[in-house]
């Protein structure tokens, strides 16, 4: 029998938010001081800030000025709790949720679990490639990065050495087009000055994109923009390049020849996970489980989902919303608003998405914005991604620590946070769990 998590029982109707990313975190901290008890849980205790993973990668920023442990953001609201933990199963009849460390009861389920890599059924791809949908996964691929350098040094043909300096990116959405003009900058400034026994020459960068164009739901404009840029910096872009496998250090590309590296980064897509105890036939093909208009589930009056796992049809977006961080806090905020409305009884308001426009950075100086009113390139863009990532970021100190880095890496061409931190694996790991 599971047992039941332990929570402090109050006569206050309670809210149980699944998930500690942008839109559970806006959505918990907009319900400070109301006449709820608020449950957070998330399987990590820090909030982690997805649009700069790509610094992490490549030694720009450290994990913790990007990370904030979700504890210190709640402090000092007495209505919301948190517990690290994970979903296993939700059971509508009986309003619970199954979770690894106990059974939680609850009045309303908010479900802001976001979604996870796709693969798009490729198993070969799936277990030899690098995802980016987490800090570790960012400090890992930072990890291969340099020791891919360091094992090249140790190499003396070309065979052996050419998969170690090839790079290929799969995707080109804001992530890949971010990660490949990193990888390409740290190519020109850095990596020589660390390794001048390697020719860089030989050092090359690949953006794989399936369909016609980069950063796919920006203008025609950003398209063509972002290419010129990642040309200007040397990465060797392929657009129609569908991806069909990836075996013995070679991607298989369609129509195309085989690409021989040792490091493939998958951003080629997102897909939600289908949650146990919810049917199935609450989810679209991508795993995205379909809400009305106020963000419910139209089966279920008790439960919502918001962020990147819910898709709400729309006029304006008839097929879905795009899923971006400001759909999750958008929404997040008039859920907030609805749930006060429900405690006084009163008319709860439907979701309008305001779309406040696209931005990506290809490199120093270089980026594209495509804004309600006009649209950006280059340095003026390049600032203005600056500012308003920084300014999303939590904590002062997060965002001090993001600014100096910038601001050093920017004067001095360099990055200092090149160092290879691997686990140790323990004997005492029986102690431990003690």
């Amino acid at each position: 029998m599971v047992k039941q998590a332990y929570i402090p029982e109050t006569d206050k109707k309670r809210i149980i938010i699944v998930g500690g990313g942008f839109g559970g975190l806006k959505l918990a901290r907009k319900l400070a001081g109301s006449p709820y008890q608020v449950i957070l849980i998330d399987s990590h205790n820090y909030h982690q800030f997805q649009p700069l993973f790509y610094q992490v990668a490549t030694a720009g920023l450290e994990p913790t000025s990007i990370s904030f442990p979700l504890r210190k953001i709640l402090q000092n609201l007495p209505n919301i709790h948190f517990r690290m933990a994970s979903l296993l199963r939700v059971d509508p009849i009986s309003k619970t949720i199954e979770t690894d460390i106990g059974l939680m009861n609850y009045d309303y389920l908010v479900l802001a679990l976001g979604v996870v890599t796709n693969y798009f059924g490729m198993e070969t791809v799936k277990n030899k490639t690098i995802p980016m949908k987490s800090v570790s996964e960012a400090i890992y691929l930072r990890n291969r990065i340099l020791m891919n350098f360091e094992k090249a040094l140790n190499e003396s043909q070309r065979q052996d050495i050419d998969p170690l300096l090839n790079f290929v990116i799969v995707g080109g959405g804001p992530t890949g087009v971010e990660l490949a003009g990193a990888l390409a900058e740290m190519k020109k400034y850095v990596l020589p000055k660390d390794f001048p026994e390697l020719d860089f020459s030989r050092m090359n960068i690949y953006l794989l994109e399936a369909s016609p164009n980069l950063l796919s739901g920006m203008s025609d404009r950003a398209h063509d923009n972002a290419l010129k840029y990642l040309g200007k910096l040397g990465v060797k872009v392929k657009l129609n390049a569908m991806v069909t496998g990836y075996e013995e250090d070679s991607i298989k590309i369609k129509d195309m020849d085989p690409i021989h590296t040792s490091t493939v980064i998958w951003a080629a897509g997102v897909s939600g996970e289908v949650i146990e105890g919810l049917p199935e036939s609450l989810f679209t093909p991508s795993k995205r489980i379909q809400t009305d208009r106020y963000n419910r589930i139209p089966a279920y009056e008790d439960i919502f989902v918001i962020g990147d796992l819910a898709y709400m049809e729309t006029e304006k977006y008839p097929e879905g919303h795009p899923q971006v961080a400001q759909v999750a806090i958008q929404q997040a905020k008039l859920l907030a608003t609805n749930f006060k409305k429900l405690a006084q009884n009163k008319t709860i308001q439907p979701f309008e998405y305001k779309d406040k426009g696209s931005m990506a950075t290809v490199g120093r100086k270089l980026a594209v914005a495509d804004l309600p009113w006009f649209k950006l390139r280059g340095f003026t863009a390049w600032l203005l991604w600056l500012f308003v990532h920084l300014m999303q970021l939590v904590g002062i100190k997060n965002r001090f620590f993001v600014f100096m880095n910038w601001w050093w890496n920017y004067v001095l061409y360099d990055q200092s946070l090149r160092v290879l931190i691997r686990p140790k694996l323990f004997r005492y790991q029986e102690r431990i769990s003690e």
